[in-house]
């Protein structure tokens, strides 16, 4: 892939991606609104992040580690692509069949396991709302899988536009419930195993047209199969051990009052830049590496890592610089309302800083590792995460007596960036192609100068725009000033000072 339709694919995946994140901020708006921080929501937030929990440990997590550089490979060769998908799919299914059934079942062990805090009301809450999500991931997982095959053949939008479905889904069922008077709350959990199969069909279609229509059938244990499962395991205990932090947060936050919700509200407004940059990184960077490295062109496997760095460093430096700089503002225009009053908008601001300080290091991981994956290696990220694992655990639960509700997000990000220094010192002896390159090298400073000259507007144009941030419908209108000046003067600056060509980014979004 060249760099040229390698930054086009960032963008592409890029554009979904910040629509599926702008929706989503309009629904976790409307959930925060007419829900509000509390039992129903705790409850929500806790049942909703179990099938999130296992999709990202079986499908996410395997599948980009093992089913793609292997597609790939296959696609790559002449060997047959759609056979092995076939299989993959047949097994996947199974499996994750297996999982719905048997998570119904002890739904009360899983509450308990995850957000052992919640007081009886809310973990019976929570029990019954996990029962109607939890097939969510049967869903979902086969989508993944469908989404492997769109990205490894260059396909992107599709598989990229599948998660808007979501948070299109479930506005209109939560607008619906206002506007007729019914249960938000029952609404919006309904909707969501619907959205699934919305899902599933939109990329099912899309590889049928890409020439992979893929069909259902008995699963076969090849050796195709075998070599997979050997590389999906490490890489399914490395996404599990993540998701380990994220249940050892939640289970702290549990014993505080609407801190499960404030962590939630604090997470989806830091995910938009990681989403965006991070995550569309990842997902077109692995296959182009993957056959790069299989062809043994490690120029080419050197320029599209490097460029991967700059685009993700271009964006997430400024991204980090603003929410550290205006968290309050942010929140209190996107979420103050409703059920979510001044107390909650302060708590959410102080996790969403905290977080932001670790945005780059969750994007850069994103970035580093397909060259684990690429090389199918998937061990040594499952040990690097065991060790940040522990970490984050022990700061979680070291620091709660300390500082409170807020330890799980300091823990989160000191533990993100030991995960990355891990993934940096395990880079070392496999070649030129880990190591960016002269053009990477000179941009970098440039983007954090230019970064920091964004972070002194933005301050100075708050402290103006005050008054008008505290006044009713004039806000939205103060908040869009700070977020264009913010955008003028960051890339006003990186282009004066070469940390950011603007005919780099004009090219791709011609391609």
């Amino acid at each position: 892939m060249k760099p040229i339709r390698l930054m086009s694919g960032f963008l592409t995946v890029g554009f979904w991606t910040l629509a599926s994140r702008v929706l989503g901020f309009v629904r976790e708006i409307m959930i925060l609104s007419l829900i509000g921080p509390g039992p129903l929501m705790d409850a929500f937030v806790a049942a909703f992040r179990l099938p999130n929990m296992f999709r990202r440990f079986f499908a996410e997590g395997a599948f980009n580690a093992a089913f793609v550089p292997m597609f790939s490979g296959k696609l790559e060769g002449d060997e047959d692509a759609a056979r092995f998908g076939r299989d993959a799919l047949n097994g996947l299914a199974l499996v994750t069949l297996m999982l719905t059934a048997l998570a119904m079942i002890f739904m009360p062990a899983l509450v308990w396991a995850t957000a052992g805090g919640f007081g009886p009301e809310r973990i019976d809450l929570t029990v019954g709302f996990g029962r109607i999500v939890f097939p969510y991931i049967f869903f979902m997982s086969l989508s993944a899988l469908f989404s492997g095959v769109l990205n490894a053949t260059g396909r992107f939008a599709a598989a990229a536009a599948a998660p808007v479905l979501l948070n299109v889904m479930v506005i209109g069922a939560m607008t619906l419930a206002w506007t007729t008077g019914g249960a938000v709350i029952t609404w919006l959990i309904w909707t969501i195993p619907l959205a699934g199969v919305a899902q599933l069909a939109l990329t099912w279609g899309a590889a049928a047209r890409a020439g992979f229509a893929l069909k259902p059938g008995l699963p076969r244990w090849t050796p195709d199969m075998s070599l997979m499962v050997r590389t999906a395991v490490p890489a399914a205990l490395a996404t599990g051990v993540m998701q380990i932090n994220l249940v050892v947060g939640q289970l702290v936050a549990s014993q505080y009052d609407s801190a499960v919700s404030w962590l939630f509200a604090a997470d989806r407004l830091y995910q938009l830049p990681l989403g965006v940059v991070g995550i569309a990184v990842g997902i077109v960077l692995l296959p182009d590496l993957s056959r790069k490295l299989k062809a043994n062109d490690m120029g080419g496997a050197r320029d599209a890592y490097s460029r991967a760095s700059e685009f993700a460093m271009a964006l997430t430096v400024p991204s980090t610089i603003a929410l550290m700089v205006i968290p309050l503002p942010l929140v209190s225009v996107l979420f103050e309302r409703g059920a979510t009053d001044t107390d909650d908008v302060a708590a959410i601001a102080v996790a969403v800083a905290i977080y932001g300080l670790g945005l780059p290091a969750f994007v850069l991981q994103k970035v580093l590792q397909p060259q684990y994956f690429a090389r199918g290696d998937t061990k040594r990220p499952f040990y690097f995460a065991v060790v940040a694992m522990v970490i984050n655990a022990g700061l979680a639960i070291g620091l709660a007596p300390v500082v409170g509700w807020i330890a799980p997000a300091i823990a989160t990000t000191l533990a993100g960036w030991v995960m990355l220094g891990l993934l940096y010192w395990g880079l070392r002896g496999m070649g030129d192609a880990v190591h960016v390159d002269a053009r990477y090298r000179h941009r970098l400073p440039r983007i954090i100068l230019s970064a920091l000259i964004m972070g002194a507007v933005l301050w100075v144009s708050t402290v103006l725009l005050e008054p008008a941030l505290g006044t009713p419908g004039l806000r939205y209108i103060a908040l869009l000033a700070l977020i264009i000046l913010a955008a003028f003067s960051y890339f006003g600056a990186a282009h004066k000072l070469g940390g950011v060509k603007l005919s780099d980014v004009k090219g791709a979004v011609r391609r």
